[in-house]
Protein backbone atom coordinates (compact mmCIF):
# COMPACT_ATOMS: atom_id res chain seq x y z
CA UNK A 1 0.00 0.00 0.00
CA UNK A 2 1.50 3.39 -0.96
CA UNK A 3 2.23 5.87 1.78
CA UNK A 4 2.22 9.64 1.88
CA UNK A 5 4.25 12.05 3.97
CA UNK A 6 2.36 14.01 6.62
CA UNK A 7 3.54 16.62 9.11
CA UNK A 8 1.85 16.93 12.50
CA UNK A 9 2.12 20.49 13.84
CA UNK A 10 0.69 21.31 17.26
CA UNK A 11 -0.61 24.85 17.53
CA UNK A 12 -1.93 26.69 20.57
CA UNK A 13 -3.14 30.16 21.46
CA UNK A 14 -0.83 33.16 21.38
CA UNK A 15 1.43 31.71 18.69
CA UNK A 16 2.63 28.76 20.74
CA UNK A 17 3.53 25.86 18.48
CA UNK A 18 5.48 22.65 18.09
CA UNK A 19 6.43 22.04 14.47
CA UNK A 20 7.01 18.60 12.96
CA UNK A 21 10.00 19.05 10.66
CA UNK A 22 10.48 15.36 9.82
CA UNK A 23 6.96 14.13 9.23
CA UNK A 24 5.73 10.57 9.04
CA UNK A 25 4.71 8.35 6.14
CA UNK A 26 1.28 6.76 6.52
CA UNK A 27 -1.04 4.97 4.06
CA UNK A 28 -4.55 5.93 5.26
CA UNK A 29 -6.43 8.86 6.74
CA UNK A 30 -7.50 6.64 9.65
CA UNK A 31 -3.81 6.09 10.51
CA UNK A 32 -3.17 9.84 10.12
CA UNK A 33 -5.94 10.55 12.64
CA UNK A 34 -4.63 7.92 15.07
CA UNK A 35 -1.10 9.34 14.82
CA UNK A 36 -2.43 12.87 15.38
CA UNK A 37 -3.99 11.61 18.61
CA UNK A 38 -0.68 10.07 19.71
CA UNK A 39 1.15 13.34 18.95
CA UNK A 40 -1.39 15.32 21.00
CA UNK A 41 -1.19 12.88 23.91
CA UNK A 42 2.61 12.98 23.94
CA UNK A 43 2.59 16.77 24.10
CA UNK A 44 -0.09 16.83 26.80
CA UNK A 45 1.95 14.39 28.90
CA UNK A 46 5.06 16.57 28.55
CA UNK A 47 3.77 19.55 30.54
CA UNK A 48 1.12 21.18 32.66
CA UNK A 49 -0.19 23.65 30.09
CA UNK A 50 -3.88 24.27 29.44
CA UNK A 51 -4.39 22.29 26.24
CA UNK A 52 -8.05 23.16 25.66
CA UNK A 53 -7.36 25.51 22.72
CA UNK A 54 -4.60 23.44 21.08
CA UNK A 55 -4.95 21.56 17.79
CA UNK A 56 -2.92 19.11 15.75
CA UNK A 57 -2.71 20.72 12.29
CA UNK A 58 -1.81 17.96 9.79
CA UNK A 59 -0.40 18.80 6.35
CA UNK A 60 0.62 16.54 3.50
CA UNK A 61 4.03 16.66 1.79
CA UNK A 62 2.81 19.44 -0.52
CA UNK A 63 1.82 21.64 2.42
CA UNK A 64 -1.93 21.12 2.00
CA UNK A 65 -3.96 20.83 5.20
CA UNK A 66 -5.58 17.40 5.45
CA UNK A 67 -6.78 17.28 9.06
CA UNK A 68 -7.32 19.53 12.06
CA UNK A 69 -7.64 17.57 15.29
CA UNK A 70 -8.51 19.58 18.43
CA UNK A 71 -6.81 18.24 21.54
CA UNK A 72 -10.27 18.21 23.17
CA UNK A 73 -11.32 15.44 20.74
CA UNK A 74 -8.40 13.18 21.64
CA UNK A 75 -9.50 10.26 23.77
CA UNK A 76 -7.19 9.51 26.64
CA UNK A 77 -6.92 5.77 27.09
CA UNK A 78 -6.29 4.46 30.59
CA UNK A 79 -3.15 2.35 30.96
CA UNK A 80 -3.58 -1.30 29.99
CA UNK A 81 -3.72 -3.75 32.89
CA UNK A 82 -0.46 -5.61 33.58
CA UNK A 83 -0.09 -8.66 31.38
CA UNK A 84 -2.69 -7.57 28.80
CA UNK A 85 -1.79 -7.64 25.08
CA UNK A 86 -2.05 -3.82 24.91
CA UNK A 87 0.42 -3.29 27.73
CA UNK A 88 3.43 -3.07 25.41
CA UNK A 89 7.05 -3.86 26.22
Amino acid sequence: MPTRLYRFHCVGPGGEASFDLRGRRLPTLAQVRAHADRVALALMESGDSDWIHWIVDVHDGGGRRVLVRPFTQVRIRPPAPPGSPDEGP
